[in-house]
Protein backbone atom coordinates (compact mmCIF):
# COMPACT_ATOMS: atom_id res chain seq x y z
CA UNK A 1 0.00 0.00 0.00
CA UNK A 2 3.29 2.29 0.76
CA UNK A 3 4.39 1.81 -2.53
CA UNK A 4 1.18 2.31 -4.84
CA UNK A 5 0.64 5.77 -2.41
CA UNK A 6 -2.69 4.00 -1.40
CA UNK A 7 -2.40 5.30 2.63
CA UNK A 8 -0.26 8.51 1.82
CA UNK A 9 -1.19 11.05 4.09
CA UNK A 10 -2.00 8.93 7.08
CA UNK A 11 -0.55 8.38 10.28
CA UNK A 12 0.25 5.36 12.42
CA UNK A 13 1.31 5.18 15.95
CA UNK A 14 3.73 2.05 17.15
CA UNK A 15 2.89 1.96 20.86
CA UNK A 16 4.28 -0.37 23.62
CA UNK A 17 7.13 -0.93 26.05
CA UNK A 18 10.34 -0.92 25.54
CA UNK A 19 12.14 -3.39 23.93
CA UNK A 20 8.99 -4.75 21.81
CA UNK A 21 10.81 -3.95 18.05
CA UNK A 22 8.97 -0.47 17.48
CA UNK A 23 11.78 1.09 15.63
CA UNK A 24 12.97 -2.51 14.30
CA UNK A 25 9.46 -2.48 12.64
CA UNK A 26 10.23 0.57 11.11
CA UNK A 27 13.85 -0.09 9.85
CA UNK A 28 12.09 -3.42 8.42
CA UNK A 29 9.74 -1.31 6.51
CA UNK A 30 12.47 0.89 4.83
CA UNK A 31 14.47 -2.07 3.90
CA UNK A 32 11.54 -3.57 2.09
CA UNK A 33 10.09 -0.52 0.18
CA UNK A 34 13.49 -0.26 -1.34
CA UNK A 35 15.49 2.77 -2.96
CA UNK A 36 12.47 3.51 -5.29
CA UNK A 37 10.19 4.81 -2.28
CA UNK A 38 11.99 7.71 0.12
CA UNK A 39 11.64 6.72 3.87
CA UNK A 40 12.89 9.48 6.11
CA UNK A 41 13.78 9.15 9.96
CA UNK A 42 13.93 11.89 12.46
CA UNK A 43 14.59 11.39 16.15
CA UNK A 44 12.37 13.97 18.10
CA UNK A 45 15.11 15.05 20.29
CA UNK A 46 16.88 16.25 17.29
CA UNK A 47 14.84 19.11 16.20
CA UNK A 48 15.22 20.69 19.69
CA UNK A 49 19.00 20.58 18.95
CA UNK A 50 19.35 22.07 15.31
CA UNK A 51 20.10 25.25 14.40
CA UNK A 52 16.76 26.51 12.70
CA UNK A 53 12.96 26.43 14.02
CA UNK A 54 10.97 23.54 14.89
CA UNK A 55 8.69 23.98 12.55
CA UNK A 56 10.64 24.14 9.81
CA UNK A 57 13.30 20.86 10.72
CA UNK A 58 9.73 19.12 10.86
CA UNK A 59 9.05 20.38 7.09
CA UNK A 60 12.34 19.47 5.91
CA UNK A 61 11.67 16.03 7.21
CA UNK A 62 8.68 15.87 5.33
CA UNK A 63 9.55 16.95 2.03
CA UNK A 64 12.72 14.38 2.61
CA UNK A 65 9.75 11.35 2.65
CA UNK A 66 8.38 12.60 -0.05
CA UNK A 67 10.00 11.37 -4.12
CA UNK A 68 9.34 12.97 -6.95
CA UNK A 69 10.12 10.65 -10.49
CA UNK A 70 11.31 12.37 -13.06
CA UNK A 71 11.09 10.88 -16.59
CA UNK A 72 13.55 12.03 -19.52
CA UNK A 73 13.63 11.03 -23.02
CA UNK A 74 17.33 10.77 -24.13
CA UNK A 75 19.14 9.48 -27.09
CA UNK A 76 21.10 6.57 -27.19
CA UNK A 77 23.70 4.83 -29.27
CA UNK A 78 23.49 0.92 -28.66
CA UNK A 79 25.21 -1.35 -30.63
CA UNK A 80 27.92 -4.26 -30.58
CA UNK A 81 31.19 -3.62 -31.32
CA UNK A 82 32.85 -4.80 -34.55
CA UNK A 83 36.07 -2.93 -34.40
CA UNK A 84 38.19 -0.15 -32.52
CA UNK A 85 40.51 2.04 -34.18
CA UNK A 86 43.09 4.02 -32.47
CA UNK A 87 45.39 6.86 -34.28
CA UNK A 88 48.03 7.22 -31.77
CA UNK A 89 50.57 10.12 -33.54
CA UNK A 90 54.41 10.27 -32.39
CA UNK A 91 54.70 13.71 -31.66
CA UNK A 92 53.50 14.41 -28.10
CA UNK A 93 50.81 16.89 -27.34
CA UNK A 94 48.75 16.24 -30.40
CA UNK A 95 45.28 14.46 -29.32
CA UNK A 96 44.43 11.03 -30.51
CA UNK A 97 41.58 10.61 -32.66
CA UNK A 98 40.43 7.35 -33.77
CA UNK A 99 37.27 5.34 -35.17
CA UNK A 100 34.35 2.78 -33.81
CA UNK A 101 32.87 0.42 -35.85
CA UNK A 102 29.27 -0.39 -33.68
CA UNK A 103 26.67 -3.13 -35.32
CA UNK A 104 22.86 -4.05 -34.69
CA UNK A 105 21.08 -7.05 -36.48
CA UNK A 106 20.38 -4.94 -39.02
CA UNK A 107 22.57 -2.26 -39.76
CA UNK A 108 26.60 -1.25 -39.38
CA UNK A 109 27.92 2.23 -38.74
CA UNK A 110 31.20 4.14 -38.15
CA UNK A 111 31.96 6.83 -35.67
CA UNK A 112 34.88 9.14 -35.13
CA UNK A 113 35.94 8.78 -31.68
CA UNK A 114 37.61 12.20 -29.73
CA UNK A 115 40.44 12.24 -26.88
CA UNK A 116 37.72 11.85 -23.92
CA UNK A 117 35.76 8.86 -25.77
CA UNK A 118 38.59 7.22 -26.34
CA UNK A 119 39.95 7.34 -22.86
CA UNK A 120 36.28 6.17 -21.77
CA UNK A 121 36.36 3.14 -23.89
CA UNK A 122 39.95 2.70 -22.69
CA UNK A 123 38.65 2.93 -18.66
CA UNK A 124 36.36 1.11 -19.16
CA UNK A 125 38.34 -2.01 -20.99
CA UNK A 126 36.01 -2.20 -24.16
CA UNK A 127 36.99 -4.52 -26.91
CA UNK A 128 35.65 -6.72 -29.88
CA UNK A 129 32.48 -8.56 -29.25
CA UNK A 130 31.35 -6.02 -26.13
CA UNK A 131 27.92 -4.40 -26.31
CA UNK A 132 27.66 -0.64 -25.54
CA UNK A 133 25.60 1.86 -24.98
CA UNK A 134 26.59 6.03 -25.32
CA UNK A 135 24.55 8.38 -24.01
CA UNK A 136 24.69 11.62 -26.86
CA UNK A 137 23.99 14.04 -25.11
CA UNK A 138 27.04 13.40 -22.05
CA UNK A 139 29.00 11.33 -23.71
CA UNK A 140 29.05 8.39 -20.58
CA UNK A 141 29.77 5.11 -22.25
CA UNK A 142 27.86 1.96 -20.44
CA UNK A 143 28.98 -1.61 -20.65
CA UNK A 144 26.38 -3.93 -21.14
CA UNK A 145 28.40 -7.26 -21.83
CA UNK A 146 29.10 -9.39 -24.49
CA UNK A 147 27.60 -10.64 -26.83
CA UNK A 148 26.21 -14.27 -27.32
CA UNK A 149 28.51 -14.42 -30.59
CA UNK A 150 31.39 -14.29 -28.69
CA UNK A 151 30.51 -16.75 -25.78
CA UNK A 152 32.97 -19.38 -26.88
CA UNK A 153 35.71 -17.15 -26.34
CA UNK A 154 36.43 -17.76 -22.53
CA UNK A 155 39.99 -16.82 -22.65
CA UNK A 156 39.03 -13.33 -23.69
CA UNK A 157 35.90 -13.12 -21.73
CA UNK A 158 36.74 -14.87 -18.34
CA UNK A 159 34.19 -16.77 -16.83
CA UNK A 160 32.03 -14.22 -14.70
CA UNK A 161 31.57 -12.30 -17.71
CA UNK A 162 27.70 -10.95 -18.54
CA UNK A 163 26.61 -12.44 -22.19
CA UNK A 164 23.76 -10.33 -24.26
CA UNK A 165 21.66 -10.65 -27.24
CA UNK A 166 23.30 -8.23 -29.95
CA UNK A 167 20.63 -5.27 -30.27
CA UNK A 168 18.55 -5.15 -32.83
CA UNK A 169 16.70 -2.40 -35.15
CA UNK A 170 18.20 1.13 -35.12
CA UNK A 171 21.76 1.61 -33.92
CA UNK A 172 20.67 5.18 -32.42
CA UNK A 173 17.21 5.12 -29.95
CA UNK A 174 15.31 6.82 -28.17
CA UNK A 175 15.49 5.39 -24.41
CA UNK A 176 13.50 6.71 -21.47
CA UNK A 177 15.60 7.55 -17.90
CA UNK A 178 13.56 7.44 -14.85
CA UNK A 179 15.23 9.83 -11.81
CA UNK A 180 13.56 9.55 -8.55
CA UNK A 181 14.40 12.73 -6.09
CA UNK A 182 12.86 14.19 -3.35
CA UNK A 183 11.05 17.41 -2.72
CA UNK A 184 13.77 18.64 -0.34
CA UNK A 185 16.84 17.93 -2.28
CA UNK A 186 15.00 20.14 -5.44
CA UNK A 187 14.67 22.48 -2.10
CA UNK A 188 18.12 22.26 -1.89
CA UNK A 189 19.40 22.64 -5.18
CA UNK A 190 17.35 25.72 -5.93
CA UNK A 191 17.90 27.42 -2.76
CA UNK A 192 21.65 27.48 -2.87
CA UNK A 193 24.17 28.85 -4.98
CA UNK A 194 26.45 25.49 -5.20
CA UNK A 195 23.32 24.18 -6.42
CA UNK A 196 23.80 20.20 -6.12
CA UNK A 197 26.90 19.93 -4.63
CA UNK A 198 24.67 22.00 -1.36
CA UNK A 199 23.68 18.09 -0.90
CA UNK A 200 26.67 17.15 0.72
CA UNK A 201 27.54 20.18 2.72
CA UNK A 202 25.80 18.70 5.65
CA UNK A 203 23.88 21.71 7.30
CA UNK A 204 21.43 23.14 4.58
CA UNK A 205 20.21 25.68 6.86
CA UNK A 206 16.18 26.88 6.44
CA UNK A 207 14.78 27.09 3.00
CA UNK A 208 12.40 30.24 1.98
CA UNK A 209 8.58 29.62 1.74
CA UNK A 210 8.58 30.94 -1.85
CA UNK A 211 11.22 28.17 -2.84
CA UNK A 212 9.32 25.73 -1.87
CA UNK A 213 6.14 27.09 -3.09
CA UNK A 214 7.98 27.65 -7.02
CA UNK A 215 8.85 23.52 -6.69
CA UNK A 216 5.37 22.28 -5.76
CA UNK A 217 4.09 24.79 -8.63
CA UNK A 218 6.64 22.98 -11.00
CA UNK A 219 5.72 19.55 -10.14
CA UNK A 220 2.39 19.99 -10.42
CA UNK A 221 2.95 21.21 -14.16
CA UNK A 222 5.10 18.45 -14.82
CA UNK A 223 2.27 16.58 -13.36
CA UNK A 224 -0.31 17.58 -15.92
CA UNK A 225 2.52 16.98 -18.85
CA UNK A 226 3.35 13.76 -17.49
CA UNK A 227 6.39 14.27 -17.06
CA UNK A 228 6.72 13.47 -13.55
CA UNK A 229 4.78 11.81 -10.58
CA UNK A 230 4.74 12.26 -6.99
CA UNK A 231 5.87 9.01 -4.79
CA UNK A 232 4.73 9.31 -1.08
CA UNK A 233 7.51 7.52 1.14
CA UNK A 234 7.73 7.34 4.53
CA UNK A 235 8.39 9.13 7.53
CA UNK A 236 9.60 7.84 10.87
CA UNK A 237 9.23 9.97 14.17
CA UNK A 238 10.96 7.74 17.34
CA UNK A 239 10.13 8.73 20.79
CA UNK A 240 7.59 11.23 19.43
CA UNK A 241 6.27 12.10 23.11
CA UNK A 242 9.46 13.82 23.18
CA UNK A 243 7.61 16.57 20.76
CA UNK A 244 6.20 19.67 22.04
CA UNK A 245 2.14 21.23 21.43
CA UNK A 246 3.80 23.43 18.77
CA UNK A 247 5.00 20.43 16.79
CA UNK A 248 1.87 18.41 17.39
CA UNK A 249 -0.01 21.50 15.88
CA UNK A 250 2.31 21.23 13.00
CA UNK A 251 2.05 17.78 12.13
CA UNK A 252 -1.86 17.88 12.20
CA UNK A 253 -1.94 20.44 9.50
CA UNK A 254 0.77 18.95 7.69
CA UNK A 255 -1.04 15.36 7.24
CA UNK A 256 -3.81 17.51 5.56
CA UNK A 257 -1.42 18.47 2.58
CA UNK A 258 -2.01 16.86 -1.04
CA UNK A 259 1.71 15.50 -0.96
CA UNK A 260 2.03 14.50 2.51
CA UNK A 261 3.66 10.53 3.34
CA UNK A 262 3.04 7.75 5.36
CA UNK A 263 3.87 8.92 8.95
CA UNK A 264 5.15 6.33 11.15
CA UNK A 265 5.82 7.35 14.89
CA UNK A 266 7.09 5.33 17.95
CA UNK A 267 6.54 5.77 21.72
CA UNK A 268 6.43 3.59 24.66
CA UNK A 269 4.81 6.26 27.06
CA UNK A 270 1.59 5.66 28.61
CA UNK A 271 -0.69 8.39 29.77
CA UNK A 272 1.48 11.25 30.42
CA UNK A 273 1.46 15.07 30.03
CA UNK A 274 1.43 16.39 26.83
CA UNK A 275 5.16 18.74 26.42
CA UNK A 276 4.23 22.27 26.36
CA UNK A 277 1.05 21.93 28.65
CA UNK A 278 -0.76 20.80 31.56
CA UNK A 279 -2.73 18.36 30.61
CA UNK A 280 -2.46 14.40 30.69
CA UNK A 281 -2.97 12.52 27.44
CA UNK A 282 -2.60 8.81 26.50
CA UNK A 283 0.78 8.14 24.87
CA UNK A 284 1.66 11.82 25.64
CA UNK A 285 0.29 13.26 22.38
CA UNK A 286 -2.96 15.56 21.75
CA UNK A 287 -6.70 13.71 21.66
CA UNK A 288 -7.35 15.41 18.09
CA UNK A 289 -3.75 13.73 16.70
CA UNK A 290 -4.72 10.62 18.31
CA UNK A 291 -7.87 10.59 16.19
CA UNK A 292 -6.01 10.82 13.08
CA UNK A 293 -3.75 7.96 14.15
CA UNK A 294 -4.28 3.93 13.49
CA UNK A 295 -2.37 2.84 16.60
CA UNK A 296 -0.85 -0.66 17.07
CA UNK A 297 -0.20 -2.08 19.86
CA UNK A 298 3.50 -3.98 19.96
CA UNK A 299 3.75 -7.22 22.31
CA UNK A 300 6.95 -8.32 24.57
CA UNK A 301 8.94 -11.15 22.63
CA UNK A 302 7.64 -14.92 23.43
CA UNK A 303 10.40 -17.42 24.25
CA UNK A 304 10.74 -18.52 21.25
CA UNK A 305 11.25 -15.40 19.24
CA UNK A 306 14.04 -14.35 21.97
CA UNK A 307 15.62 -17.75 21.09
CA UNK A 308 15.59 -17.06 16.96
CA UNK A 309 16.44 -12.81 17.65
CA UNK A 310 19.45 -14.50 19.83
CA UNK A 311 20.99 -16.71 17.34
CA UNK A 312 20.53 -14.19 13.97
CA UNK A 313 22.63 -11.81 16.40
CA UNK A 314 25.32 -14.15 17.43
CA UNK A 315 25.29 -15.43 13.93
CA UNK A 316 25.82 -11.51 12.20
CA UNK A 317 28.26 -11.26 15.05
CA UNK A 318 30.78 -14.51 14.33
CA UNK A 319 29.69 -16.15 17.90
CA UNK A 320 29.68 -20.05 18.21
CA UNK A 321 26.69 -20.36 20.81
CA UNK A 322 26.52 -23.71 22.64
CA UNK A 323 22.84 -25.15 23.20
CA UNK A 324 22.81 -24.52 26.73
CA UNK A 325 24.40 -20.87 26.84
CA UNK A 326 21.70 -19.83 23.97
CA UNK A 327 18.63 -21.34 26.27
CA UNK A 328 20.15 -19.27 29.32
CA UNK A 329 20.55 -16.35 27.36
CA UNK A 330 17.06 -16.83 26.19
CA UNK A 331 15.98 -16.70 29.93
CA UNK A 332 18.05 -13.77 30.55
CA UNK A 333 16.33 -12.25 27.66
CA UNK A 334 12.78 -13.12 29.41
CA UNK A 335 13.68 -12.34 33.05
CA UNK A 336 15.00 -9.06 31.98
CA UNK A 337 15.04 -7.52 28.33
CA UNK A 338 16.38 -8.92 24.90
CA UNK A 339 18.35 -5.59 24.62
CA UNK A 340 20.28 -6.56 27.67
CA UNK A 341 20.79 -10.29 26.22
CA UNK A 342 21.85 -8.89 23.15
CA UNK A 343 24.47 -6.94 24.68
CA UNK A 344 25.83 -10.09 26.87
CA UNK A 345 26.63 -12.02 23.54
CA UNK A 346 29.72 -9.88 22.14
CA UNK A 347 30.75 -10.34 26.35
CA UNK A 348 30.20 -13.74 26.78
CA UNK A 349 32.36 -14.20 23.33
CA UNK A 350 35.26 -12.31 25.09
CA UNK A 351 35.35 -14.10 28.23
CA UNK A 352 35.28 -17.37 25.99
CA UNK A 353 38.16 -16.15 24.08
CA UNK A 354 40.17 -15.49 27.32
CA UNK A 355 39.98 -19.14 28.24
CA UNK A 356 40.38 -20.30 24.64
CA UNK A 357 37.10 -22.06 23.89
CA UNK A 358 36.04 -21.96 20.70
CA UNK A 359 32.37 -21.95 21.31
CA UNK A 360 30.65 -20.18 24.27
CA UNK A 361 29.41 -22.06 27.09
CA UNK A 362 27.10 -21.45 30.13
CA UNK A 363 30.27 -20.81 32.07
CA UNK A 364 30.99 -17.86 30.06
CA UNK A 365 27.71 -16.62 30.24
CA UNK A 366 27.07 -16.93 33.76
CA UNK A 367 30.59 -14.57 34.14
CA UNK A 368 29.96 -11.54 32.03
CA UNK A 369 26.15 -11.81 34.20
CA UNK A 370 27.65 -11.50 37.26
CA UNK A 371 29.93 -9.18 36.06
CA UNK A 372 27.44 -6.79 34.04
CA UNK A 373 24.09 -5.61 36.05
CA UNK A 374 20.24 -5.36 34.60
CA UNK A 375 18.22 -2.70 35.61
CA UNK A 376 16.43 -4.70 38.25
CA UNK A 377 20.20 -5.74 39.98
CA UNK A 378 20.97 -1.96 39.48
CA UNK A 379 18.53 -0.77 41.47
CA UNK A 380 18.36 -3.60 43.87
CA UNK A 381 21.99 -2.69 44.30
CA UNK A 382 21.74 0.95 45.21
CA UNK A 383 18.47 0.08 47.65
CA UNK A 384 21.05 -2.13 49.24
CA UNK A 385 24.10 0.20 49.54
CA UNK A 386 21.53 3.87 49.45
CA UNK A 387 23.40 5.32 52.24
CA UNK A 388 26.32 5.39 50.27
CA UNK A 389 25.11 6.88 47.29
CA UNK A 390 24.40 10.60 47.07
CA UNK A 391 21.30 12.52 46.71
CA UNK A 392 19.45 9.30 47.48
CA UNK A 393 15.67 8.94 47.18
CA UNK A 394 14.75 5.04 47.86
CA UNK A 395 11.03 4.92 48.38
CA UNK A 396 9.55 6.50 44.67
CA UNK A 397 12.48 4.76 42.65
CA UNK A 398 11.29 1.00 43.91
CA UNK A 399 7.58 1.88 44.48
CA UNK A 400 8.57 2.54 40.67
CA UNK A 401 10.40 0.07 39.62
CA UNK A 402 8.21 -2.72 41.47
CA UNK A 403 11.40 -4.94 41.88
CA UNK A 404 11.35 -8.22 43.61
CA UNK A 405 14.55 -10.14 44.75
CA UNK A 406 16.46 -12.49 43.30
CA UNK A 407 18.17 -13.92 39.86
CA UNK A 408 15.45 -15.53 38.96
CA UNK A 409 17.44 -15.99 35.45
CA UNK A 410 20.23 -17.18 37.27
CA UNK A 411 18.47 -19.85 39.00
CA UNK A 412 16.69 -21.06 35.73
Amino acid sequence: MVRDGRIAGRAVLLAGQPGTGKTAIAMGMAKALGDETPFATLASSEIFSMEMSKTEALTQAFRRAVGVRIKEETKVIEGEVVEIEVDRPAAGGVPRTGKVTLKTTEMETVYDLGTKMIEALDRDKVTAGDVIQIDKASGKITKLGRSFARSRDFDAAGPSARFVACPDGELEKQKQVVHVVTLHEIDVINSRAQGFLALFAGDTGEIRPEVREQIDSKVAEWREEGKAEVVPGVLFIDEVHMLDIECFSFLNRALEQATAPLLVCATNRGVSTVRGTQYRSPHGLPIDLLDRMLIIHTQPYSEDDIRKILAIRAEEEDVDLEGDALTMLTRIGQETSLRYSIQLITAAHLAAARRKAATVGVEDVGRVYSLFLDVKRSTLMMQEYADQYMYNEIGPIAAEAGLQGGDAAMQA
